[in-house]
């Protein structure tokens, strides 16, 4: 009987210690990564980068507009609020380009006709860059949910506001972008 009770208590320790070797294991063979790590698409948190083609074939980088105020705007040419607010996004375009401020409309091209949206492009007359998102990996970068999302990224390349969702008021955009762009770089 003693033999029985002896075992039972070697056998815990030696799990327990076994279970602590691997978790030091497996830590030296699969390190968390520490470099390199996308930047999170949240307010306050650096804008991660963006580099794709736009629909006049230029290649555009987020990094392209460095100092300047960026708003990012994901959207597709079936969004009825994304076709809403896109006069706005033009208005204030026009009015603030000059003060450095330019917008970014990512195409979400993975779930959007490209026929459909070179005809709204048209149609709307919109002359910001419009950028095609071909594969959706920059909507998976930017952890973009739900159509229309605009991020409001400041001189510095830190996001400072996010709205998912829309259409977004110009009085709203307005407002946004007057505040980033008085702010000091």
């Amino acid at each position: 009987m003693n033999s029985i009770f002896d075992n039972r208590r070697w056998f815990f320790p030696l799990v327990l210690v076994l279970a602590a070797a691997w978790i030091v294991l497996t830590a030296f063979i699969n390190p968390p990564p520490t470099q390199n790590r996308p930047a999170a698409a949240r307010q306050g948190f650096p804008a991660p980068q963006i580099s794709l083609t736009s629909f006049d074939s230029s290649s555009i980088s987020l990094s392209d507009f460095q100092g300047q105020v960026v708003i990012v705007n994901f959207w597709a040419s079936w969004c009825p609020p994304c076709r809403t607010e896109m006069p706005a996004m033009q208005a204030v375009y026009e009015e603030f380009g000059h003060y450095g401020v330019t917008i970014l409309a990512v195409n979400a091209s993975n779930q959007d006709d490209p026929l459909a949206a070179r005809r709204f492009i048209t149609e709307r007359g919109l002359t910001f860059p419009i950028l095609e998102d071909l594969t959706g990996a920059t909507a998976r970068t930017y952890q973009v949910s739900a159509l229309p999302t605009t991020f409001f990224i400041d001189r510095k390349g830190i996001i400072s506001k996010v709205i998912y969702g829309g259409p977004l008021a110009e009085a709203l955009l307005r407002a946004e972008i007057t505040r980033l762009v008085k702010e000091q770089p």
